[in-house]
Parts: C-alpha cells; structure tokens; sequence
C-alpha cells in the first residue's frame, strides 16, 4: 500500500497555523476512523477517512487518532503497527512510527494509551477539545475517555475547535484546488459517459454503473452516492430501478472523489431522447438562466444568501413567462411562493466533503455569527448563505422541481395563490425535475470554473444527445 500525501511541511505548516488559533489552551483531540462492518464484523463497508484528521495528519489508514498539546506544542499518534495475523490478510503497512515521520510527527504511542493521555488532563483541569463526533464508535470512545454519558458528549464539543478548522480548511490552497480540479474533471468525465450512454429501454443502475467506471478507472470512486433518475423532482433518490423512455428527462448528479480525498459535484439534466419537448426546453432555459444570473454575481464580498434570493427571482421571472407563476417576481420571493418549484439550496461548500465540513455543523460553515440560518421553508435548506471570500469551493445548482404532493398541499389551502397558476401547473404534475450543477473558486476579483468544461446549453446537450 503507497500513502496519498502532500508534503510534509504542508501538515506541520497545518497544525502550526491550529496551534495558533487555539493559542495556549490545553489538548486537541483528533480522531481517525475505523472499518464499519456490513453484515458481519469482516465484511466492510469501504473505509473513509476523517476530514479533519486527513487535513492534519494526511495519514489514510484504518484506527489512529491524534493529540495535539496547545501548550507545550507536542503532538503524538496513537495507533498499533500490524501484527503478523494482519499482515497475512492486509499485506504489509509501515509501522505508525514510520508513517506519523512521513507528516512531520515524531512521537507515537499505541492506541489504548489516548484513555490514558486525556484522563491525566481532565484530571488536571485542562481543557480537551473535541470536534462533533458522527460515527457512533467515536462517540463511545469519547465518552469513555472523558468519563461522561453518551449524552453529554454533544456538550463537551469545542466551539473554538469547531470555528478554528472551519476558519482554516475553508480556505482552499492552491494544493487543494489543483486536487479539486483533478476531481472535478473527473466527475465531467462521468456526467459525459452517463449523457452518452442514456438511451430509451435500459435501467437507471446501466447509467450508475458508468459513472462508477470511470471514477474507478481514474484513481477514484463516488464522493458520495450517485443520484441518477428519470423522477427528477426526488431530490436525493438513491433508487435505480426505472426503466428510461422516450419522452423522459434524466437528472444526473454525480461526483469523483480522488485519491487525496478531494472531491466534485456536478449535476445534467438531458432527455432520454435526442431533444428536450418543448416544456422541457422552457423549463431547461428558466434553470440555466437563473444558474447564469447567479454565476455572474460570484465575487469577495457578496454574500450567499444574496445570490440564492436573486437566483430564485430569476426563475420567478422565468416561471411568469411561461404562465406557471403570476405577479411579482420580487414580491413572490419574498412571500415564499418559489418555493412550490425550488425547495433546497442553490449552492454549499466543496472540498474534502461533499458538503464540506458539514460534521462540523452546517450554521458554523455557512454562516456566522450575526448572520443566522433561516428556517422557513425553502431558505432553511440553504447550507450556504454567508458572505464570499477568496479561496471559497462552492456549488451553483439553481433547478425546478415538480413535486404532486406539495402541488396537492399547497393548493389545497389555497397558498400563495396570487402568486401560483394552479391550473397550469396541474397539467406539468409528471413533468420531473430540472437541475444544473457546476463548482467555482471564489478569486480575489471574481471567481472561476474549476475542471473541464461539460455541455450545459440546451443546444449543448441536445448536440451530445444527437
């Protein structure tokens, strides 16, 4: 097994600039992962990672954490070297004495001593900072090692911590977008092979299987699980069991996870044919106009939830021109009605996550302090509304979504009817949905489309379709 890393200096210059931000103030808990079992404890679930400690101890390997001391500067790996019954089955790794030395850390203990190091500072009334534990097996080993309940573990969570990675990994490298890029090109190579395969007769798994191929193929895999539907309108279907047909739209929402742990997301919508029909052309064109609108807005300085709003107006104002809204456009945006045909978010994070750092906690990464998530329907899917800074990863993906059961709820209490064609819209209750996807860096002057260009003009895919 060959070990995935930056340079040395680049983790050390990492904990360094952590170090600083946390100032002098007790121990930093970072935690690896382990291998989660599917059915039975030797049958896997393909191992991940932590974010975090890969941002800081680069180290891909099953069963380590790590501690860094803010006041004396130490830093120590826990972890245990392979015995020889591992080794029979997993081949050979370097001792986690050889690896820490690879990210510029020279003391290692086994992993069992950790318990020991957190309780002699517990007992010393120094502070432990730990970030929001997702995997349950972490949880209990917190609990464990800082001698509470699994309940209270939620409450020994470092905000400083929390907003101190979050301040730093937010803010993508050069490195890191040259990663980003390698990922994202990738995904475009999968969003193409999906367009080009699509045909009317197959399943939707036949589209998913080509996408995992080229990932696979590229040193990669999915950066999360692929949303590949006829029923667009599902906003995170995971089911691929429709036969395609003539006449039917594919939502296509898929993205390359590399070998650094870098990833893209990326979303086509294209018919199943070789044209849009003319709903799905109009439709198609309201989307890409509000994407467009959205794109040009993209700078330092503007804040998220800004460009979501006037992205939302664009596709009132889209919507009115072909009679499925009424009114205006602003004033509907501002009641809410949009919501009928975009429910979610225009855009969130990108990095090492799909949805970066959200274990971290979505209102810490994509907002701040004086500027609070919404919770009204619509605006309290946004993951992403703060204001742009230079080095920002983020998604653009403006779409409509033809939903039957809100269409049913909504006019049956007579909502936001000043503002809804309830009769027009009736007749687009199987139409799907439409959404499109590309991710930007935010530049000092603006910002800029990372990976290969994909086709996303309606002439475009129609081109690529023919």
């Amino acid at each position: 097994m060959k070990l995935q890393l930056f340079d040395q200096q680049v983790y050390v210059q990492r904990r360094n600039v952590l170090k600083q931000s946390m100032g002098s103030n007790g121990i930093i808990v970072l935690l690896g992962n382990e291998e989660s079992s599917m059915n039975y404890k030797d049958n896997t679930y393909l191992f991940r990672q932590d974010s975090s400690f890969l941002y800081y101890f680069g180290l891909d390997v099953v069963g380590l954490a790590a501690i860094i001391d803010t006041d004396t500067g130490e830093e120590v790996i826990f972890g245990n070297d392979l015995t020889i019954d591992d080794i029979i089955w997993t081949g050979t790794l370097p001792s986690v004495g050889e690896m820490a030395t690879l990210v510029g850390v020279s003391q290692t203990r086994p992993y069992a001593e950790i318990k020991h190091y957190i309780h002699k500072a517990v007992t010393g009334s120094r502070p432990v900072h730990i970030l929001p534990p997702y995997r349950p097996e972490n949880k209990i080993k917190l609990a464990d090692w800082l001698n509470t309940s699994l309940e209270d573990v939620a409450g020994r969570v470092s905000l400083q911590l929390v907003k101190a990675v979050i301040a730093q990994r937010v803010i993508k490298t050069p490195l890191e977008v040259a990663e980003i890029e390698k990922a994202v090109s990738i995904s475009v190579d999968m969003e193409l092979a999906v367009m080009k395969y699509a045909r009317p007769g197959i399943r939707e798994y036949e589209l998913v299987a080509k996408a995992h191929e080229v990932a696979i193929a590229n040193d990669s895999r999915l950066g999360y699980p692929a949303i590949i539907t006829k029923h667009g309108q599902t906003l995170h279907t995971h089911y691929y069991g429709n036969v395609l047909e003539d006449g039917d739209m594919v939502l296509s929402d898929i993205g390359a996870e590399n070998a650094m742990h870098y990833g893209g997301d990326l979303t086509r919508t294209f018919p199943v044919g070789k044209q849009f029909s003319t709903r799905q052309r109009e439709l198609y064109d309201v989307v890409l106009n509000s994407m467009d609108h959205a794109i040009g807005m993209l700078k330092p300085g503007v804040r998220y939830k800004d460009v979501h709003i006037q992205a939302c107006q664009k596709l009132a104002e889209g919507l009115k021109q072909v009679n499925l809204m009424k009114g205006d456009p602003v004033e509907a945006v501002a009641a809410g009605a949009h919501a009928m045909f975009f429910q979610c978010g225009l855009g969130h994070m990108l990095g090492m996550d799909t949805h970066d750092m959200e274990d971290l906690g979505e209102q810490y990464v994509g907002y701040t302090d004086t500027l609070k998530k919404e919770t009204v329907f619509g605006l309290k899917s946004l993951r992403l509304g703060r204001e742009l800074e230079a080095g920002y990863v983020l998604t653009v993906e403006p779409g409509i979504y033809i939903i039957p059961e809100l269409i049913d709820r909504w006019q049956a209490e007579k909502k936001f009817s000043e503002f809804i064609n309830y009769d027009v819209l009736n007749t687009y209750r199987d139409f799907g949905g439409i959404r499109i996807e590309d991710n930007f860096l935010i530049t000092d002057t603006g910002s800029q489309l990372l990976g290969k260009y994909l086709p996303k003009t309606r002439q475009e895919i129609e081109a690529l379709r023919g």
